[in-house]
């Protein structure tokens, strides 16, 4: 039998504690994360000050929103891809400086059009960047703690969006070019590039690519940090016998062992995405609509917000303690309950409480489909893989306003909560009943990095 040549670079990365590298790692990604919550929110801010001043209507910001859904999709399925073959520190650099760029570019956009299509094309950039990102902390971190930096990384990108909302609550009112200053805040990350040259790339993704000299070299400088600062590592677990590589590219969707976690990861992230945005989107619109004072009715929603980053913290938590697939089955469900809650009730004190759960849980659950998802899949589809399910929760959103919209004409207010809960359901339920589990593997790799410390350590594996 032929030998393969390997550099076993998953199990010697498991088994490393966390170190300096890793904190400078996670903290580039959230730096990027921080400027995608605060630029995806952009146009939704700067939105009534442009119609007014361009005399567009309703239905054009509706076209621009369902478009920038569209370019999320493409960016993704094409970052996806690109990962794959060009690396994932490369695209992650060029993906976040895209929709940087594409942002600057919205600074000097002159009509409604020319606005709508830098939003679609910084749009793509933002979904490229995020599950490029996801993957590359998947792939650089020990399995047994990567969930915990996911979260860690959200934590701090998420306050990407009270920042800029607040910055703009500043500056757009100062005058009738001030709106702008809201996209130059959303290209500066591209300081991001000075994070660059002190990042690796990652070496499952050279060895999966048959580039073994580089991944030595890149796996050799990781564990000198690590050993300068812990000491002798641990011996690595030895690489399993692995079956015949399929071909990067769009062809691995004949594949089942690809295939079968895309549609699953697919409903996973088409239900978060309706479930989500249909609450979050409208929660502020249907409150008014049903009597409340557009002044409360946002309020309130500001209010239900501060969930957001306890629910990221709240996830960094569990994702490594327990099973990832049944933390967002009960997280799921209970989003489902709180908003069916939120919608059964116009007592001020219980709408920000249900609201508030709908939040804090909601980004828990982001952060770990963020980290489960990665985990489905072999090196050589794990982001093309990711990609595609987390493009088309996106693609989903072109549509879903219009069936929120329906719901809420023809049937009600409360009836739009219901189909909100009803689509958390029914992704807890698909989650529950044919997702993967993920964490014996993650126990086995924790147990690796911490049984071998005396006659077998070392300071790196050739």
């Amino acid at each position: 039998m032929q030998h393969i040549p390997t550099t076993n670079a998953a199990n010697r990365l498991d088994r490393l504690p966390i170190t300096k590298f890793h904190k400078r790692t996670v903290l580039a990604v959230a730096f990027a994360y921080f400027f995608e919550f605060a630029d995806i929110n952009t146009f939704a801010i700067t939105a009534p000050v442009v119609r007014e001043q361009w005399g567009a209507d309703v239905d054009h910001v509706a076209y621009v929103t369902s478009l920038s859904f569209v370019g999320m999709f493409i960016g993704a399925v094409v970052a996806g891809g690109l990962a794959d073959r060009l690396g994932r520190k490369r695209t992650l650099t060029l993906t976040t400086l895209w929709f940087t760029v594409w942002s600057f570019a919205c600074v000097f956009a002159w009509d409604i059009w020319s606005l709508g299509v830098f939003r679609v094309l910084t749009s793509a950039g933002l979904s490229a960047m995020t599950v490029v990102a996801v993957v590359y902390i998947s792939e650089l971190f020990p399995s047994a703690k990567r969930g915990k930096f996911q979260a860690y990384a959200i934590v701090v990108g998420i306050c990407g969006t009270p920042v800029t909302n607040l910055i703009a609550s500043a500056v757009v009112p100062m005058s009738d070019w001030s709106w702008r200053l809201v996209y130059l805040w959303g290209s500066l990350g591209a300081l991001f590039l000075f994070f660059v040259r002190r990042l690796e790339e990652s070496p499952q993704w050279l060895e999966s690519r048959g580039r073994h000299e580089e991944a030595e070299a890149g796996l050799a400088r990781i564990e000198a940090l690590a050993a300068a600062e812990h000491g002798p590592l641990p011996e690595p677990q030895q690489p399993k016998p692995k079956g015949p590589s399929v071909k990067p590219g769009l062809g691995m969707l004949k594949d089942k062992k690809f295939l079968y976690p895309t549609i699953l990861l697919s409903v996973l992230w088409i239900t978060q995405t309706i479930g989500f945005f249909g609450y979050s989107s409208w929660a502020p619109t249907l409150l008014a609509a049903e009597g409340v004072s557009v002044e409360d009715s946002i309020f309130y929603v500001a209010l239900t917000t501060v969930g957001a980053p306890l629910g990221s913290f709240l996830a960094a938590m569990v994702t490594d303690r327990f099973e990832r697939k049944w933390c967002l089955v009960v997280f799921g469900l209970v989003i489902a309950a709180s908003g069916l809650l939120y919608g059964l009730t116009f007592t001020p004190v219980l709408i920000v409480v249900f609201g508030f759960l709908v939040n804090l849980f909601e980004r828990g659950y982001t952060a770990l489909a963020y980290a489960y998802a990665p985990e489905l899949y072999g090196t050589e589809g794990r982001s093309l893989g990711t990609s595609i399910a987390y493009g088309l929760g996106r693609l989903s959103n072109a549509v879903g306003p219009l069936m929120i919209a329906g719901v809420y004409n023809d049937i009600g207010y409360q009836a739009v909560f219901m189909v909100i809960a009803g689509t958390w359901t029914l992704g807890a339920l698909v989650l529950a009943l044919f997702g993967p589990a993920t964490r014996r593997r993650r126990l086995a790799a924790e147990a690796a990095e911490t049984a071998g410390t005396g006659p077998k350590a070392v300071t790196s594996t050739p």
